[in-house]
């Protein structure tokens, strides 16, 4: 049962259901591009936006609440065990997730990168436009996980040297480029919902 115990085991299971499921379904083997890119950008789109938001709403709030508490275990279990790990995964996350969208767009990443300003012809649906402010907030957010964010953790986390000075600097710095990310990922995936199935308003 060791796909029941082990977390790589478990995603390796879920990918070999995933491809069996799209064999049976189809009648066959038939490599599909576009399905694929979808499917991987969605997969680890929320390996990425998930840990984002278990940051966000669950640990930090824990960590500021276990440094307050003067008598209990403190954050250090945290900051050794689960901060590296959950980072290893949302970094990475973010670089498939971006990647994925780039390979699903194609042809379509310079229409959507320029908003649908260079077509020849107005796009009524306003297609381009959509698609395109939901991939540049999820550029941003990927310069903010590997530009703003990793870099500091890895001081906070003491993974890289850092006087107390740089690490109170650090833990802003990520705070702040994490929290702008919360925020930019709801606009972020209203419009990439909103490329096929329409703005909710």
């Amino acid at each position: 049962m060791g796909f029941l115990t082990n977390h790589r085991y478990s995603l390796i299971t879920g990918i070999v259901i995933a491809v069996i499921i799209a064999i049976a379904v189809s009648g066959g083997v038939h490599f599909n591009q576009l399905a694929f890119a979808r499917w991987l950008h969605i997969v680890a789109g929320v390996f990425w936006i998930g840990l984002l938001y278990y940051f966000n709403v669950a640990q930090t709030p824990a960590v500021a609440d276990a440094n307050a508490d003067k008598g209990g275990p403190g954050a250090a279990g945290i900051n050794k065990y689960v901060a590296p790990r959950a980072l290893f995964w949302f970094r990475w996350g973010a670089v498939v997730t971006w990647l994925g969208g780039a390979w699903l767009l194609g042809a379509k990443f310079v229409p959507a990168f320029t908003l649908g300003l260079l077509l020849p012809e107005p796009d009524p649906t306003h297609y381009f436009l959509i698609i395109g402010i939901g991939a540049w907030l999820g550029t941003i957010m990927l310069f903010n996980v590997w530009g703003l964010i990793w870099p500091n953790q890895k001081k906070i986390l003491g993974l890289k040297p850092a006087t107390d000075e740089e690490k109170a600097k650090a833990r802003k710095v990520a705070l702040y480029a994490s929290r702008a990310n919360f925020i930019l990922s709801i606009p972020m995936l209203m419009c990439m919902a909103a490329s096929v199935h329409g703005l909710p308003l």
